[in-house]
C-alpha cells in the first residue's frame, strides 16, 4: 500500500559535479527532466504524503513489511504517538471507503506541511494538529473529529539523563529554576509551558534542534509523550531522554486530522476519515493503540502536577 518517494534525490543531483561551463537554463532542463521521469512513476490511485525522516524512520521499522490495515498490536519498539497516528489515518480512511493507496516523501516537513494544505498539495497530515492550531487554519482545511480527546494527553518531563535537578522535580514549585524549550507555532504546548512557573522558556521551531538542546543540557527539558520503551526512555542516534519519573503534564486540548478543502480528494476523505474514527472509537481500538505504544498512561499512577 506504500511506497517511499525520498525527497533527498534533489539534494543529491544538486550536489552532482556539473560541467563549470553549464549554463543555469542548461541545468534547469536537468533538473525538469530528473523530476518528470521520477514523479511519472506515480499511479493515479496513488497519494503523496509528506513524513519528517525520524517519524517515517520508526513507522518502517514498527511495520516491518506487516499490512498496516491489520494491525491492532500497538506494543514493541519504535512505537511512539507520531506512528499510531500514521496508522489510525490509514486504517480509518480505509474503513470510511477511502480506497487509495499512499507513498510517502520524508524530509524535515514539520511546519512545511501546514502551508501544502493550504495550497492543496498536501491531502492530509498524518501527524494530528492539536485543535488550537487546527482552527487558525479552519478557511483552507477541514478538522476530524478527535483523535485524542481532552484530558487523555499527558506528557513526560524529559531531560538528559544526567540532569539530577529536573530528575527531583516533584512539584510546580521545583520548575521555577529550570529551562525548557518548544516552539510558540505549537499553541497548546507552548501555552501550556507559558502557564508554568519557569526560569526561563526557549523558542526553537525545529524539534530535532530541540531534543539537542536538552540533551546537550544548555535548556533542562523538554516536553514529549512517554515512549513505548520500558523506562519511557527517547533514543535517537547519540541523544537519549529520560523522563521524570511518575510526573506527567497535562495538555489540555484535543488532536485530530487535518484535511485539505483546495485538494481534489479532500471532501471525500473527511468524509471517510470521520466514518473510520467513529468505528474505531467503538471498537475502543484508538484508546488501546495508544494505550500500547506508552502514550496513554495509568493517571493513578503518576502525578499530574498541572492538573486542570
Amino acid at each position: 500500500m506504500n511506497k517511499i518517494l525520498p525527497l533527498k534525490f534533489i539534494r543529491k543531483l544538486t550536489k552532482q559535479k556539473f560541467n563549470l561551463h553549464c549554463s543555469f537554463s542548461q541545468w534547469l532542463i536537468v533538473l525538469s527532466i530528473t523530476l518528470t521521469s521520477f514523479t511519472s512513476t506515480s499511479r493515479p490511485n496513488e497519494i503523496t504524503i509528506y513524513i519528517r525522516d525520524d517519524v517515517y524512520e520508526d513507522y518502517q521499522h514498527f511495520i516491518s513489511g506487516k499490512d498496516v490495515l491489520s494491525i491492532i498490536d500497538f506494543s514493541g519498539k519504535s512505537i511512539r504517538r507520531d506512528v499510531v497516528d500514521m496508522i489510525i489515518a490509514q486504517q480509518a480512511l480505509r474503513l470510511g471507503g477511502f480506497d487509495y493507496s499512499f507513498r510517502y516523501a520524508s524530509g524535515k516537513v514539520n511546519f512545511r506541511n501546514t502551508k501544502l494544505l493550504q495550497n492543496g498539495d498536501l491531502l492530509l497530515s498524518f501527524d494530528s494538529y492539536w485543535h488550537e492550531d487546527a482552527k487558525e487554519l479552519a478557511e483552507s482545511i477541514f478538522i476530524s473529529d478527535a483523535l485524542i480527546r481532552k484530558g487523555e494527553y499527558i506528557a513526560g518531563i524529559y531531560t538528559n539523563p544526567n540532569n539530577q535537578k529536573v530528575l527531583d522535580v516533584k512539584t510546580l514549585a521545583d520548575l521555577k529554576e529550570l529551562s525548557a524549550v518548544s516552539t510558540s507555532k505549537w499553541k497548546t504546548d507552548w501555552k501550556t509551558l507559558s502557564d508554568l512557573p519557569l526560569k526561563e522558556l526557549t523558542d526553537e521551531s525545529e524539534w530535532l534542534s530541540m531534543a539537542r538542546l536538552v540533551h546537550l543540557q544548555w535548556v533542562d527539558f523538554l516536553l514529549m509523550p512517554f515512549h513505548s520503551s520500558e523506562d519511557k526512555s527517547y533514543t535517537m542516534g547519540k541523544i537519549i531522554l529520560i523522563p521524570v519519573k511518575g510526573i506527567g503534564i497535562e495538555l489540555y486540548d484535543s488532536r485530530h486530522f487535518v484535511i485539505s478543502k483546495q485538494h481534489p480528494n479532500g471532501n471525500e476523505a473527511i468524509k471517510a476519515i470521520n466514518i473510520g474514527l467513529k468505528k474505531l472509537r467503538a471498537q475502543g481500538a484508538i484508546v488501546k493503540a495508544y494505550t500500547q505504544a506508552g502514550f496513554f498512561v495509568d493517571k493513578n499512577k503518576i502525578k499530574i502536577i498541572n492538573k486542570h
